[in-house]
């Protein structure tokens, strides 16, 4: 099934059930494998695993090696496309298991925004140019790795505003597919406040990027990373440390915007994940 709506300047609020609202409903779940080894999260696509083991613990899913902390803590986190069907090698001193781990079906509805500027959707050789640097300067950040366990949080939302763009929708700007939404959008005045949704690093701020404006990234450890879109100000800089609802940011409508809105993303590594799912429905 697909759940599609309209947005045109200025945001409007969803009239539709969304794919996140689902997921929440299908809430998160802690579940057991071998004797030793648990992982907490949603079992979905776009879901975060939070694992606990014994140390030395080696877990490997699908031939990928996963950090595991001292304390036996892990994270798994699963893209928007991801397969339902996963194996879960767990090898420590005495023997090695191999089990399964699968995900729930998941689908996504459609959004169309309209009143995109041309600059944006069909961008100069200049802009492409500043739009893959800029894209090269998140990528660095996000790739920067710590053995904070701050993800183990309970998150909060990072802003108030009615949600206006969910994770994982199909959007098509100004009647053109692009590529789907990673983030989920809380829609809401130029200036208002912005807040950590749980403790850790700046990696990184730049205010203009070419496509997502004002860009915050914030690293939660072990690859674990939130990033902010679309900001008019930042009040804090790569470097410091912020701890669970600090002020850090104000919204606005910079980059690639038909509004004033905020629009938060979360990574594990390289995979885009739902930051709906880990905080409280509403």
């Amino acid at each position: 099934m697909k759940y599609i709506s309209q947005l045109t300047v200025p945001f409007i609020a969803l009239s539709v059930i969304s794919s996140s609202v689902y997921a929440q409903q299908l809430g998160a779940q802690t579940k057991q494998f071998g004797t030793d080894t648990t992982l907490t999260g949603t079992f979905i696509p776009g879901g975060l695993l939070v694992g606990k083991t014994t140390p030395s613990t080696t877990i490997t899913l699908d031939d990928t090696t996963i950090d595991v902390s001292s304390n036996g803590v892990f994270v798994i986190g699963f893209g928007r496309d991801a397969t339902l069907n996963h194996s879960l090698v767990i090898k420590n001193s005495d023997k090695v298991q191999t089990l399964p781990l699968t995900l729930a079906k998941r689908e996504y509805r459609e959004q169309r925004v309209n009143g995109i500027s041309k600059k944006i959707t069909n961008p100069n050789p200049k802009n492409v140019a500043r739009g893959q640097l800029d894209a090269k300067q998140v990528r660095a950040a996000r790739a920067i790795w710590s053995d904070n366990q701050h993800f183990t949080q309970s998150f909060i939302w990072p802003a108030q505003g009615r949600i206006s763009g969910v994770y994982g929708s199909v959007r098509y700007y100004n009647g053109k597919m692009g590529r789907p939404h990673y983030g989920v959008d809380m829609a809401g005045p130029t200036g208002t406040d912005v807040f950590a949704p749980a403790d850790g690093i700046v990696r990184l701020f730049v205010p203009d990027m070419f496509y997502s404006g004002g860009t915050l990234i914030i690293d939660h450890g072990m690859s674990v990373n939130s990033t902010f879109l679309h900001l008019s100000k930042s009040l804090v800089k790569a470097g410091d440390k912020v701890k669970q609802g600090q002020l850090i940011a104000k919204t606005g409508t910079t980059g690639r915007s038909t509004g004033p809105h905020l629009d938060w993303r979360m990574n594990w590594k390289n995979k885009r994940i739902d930051p709906q799912l880990l905080v409280p429905k509403r």
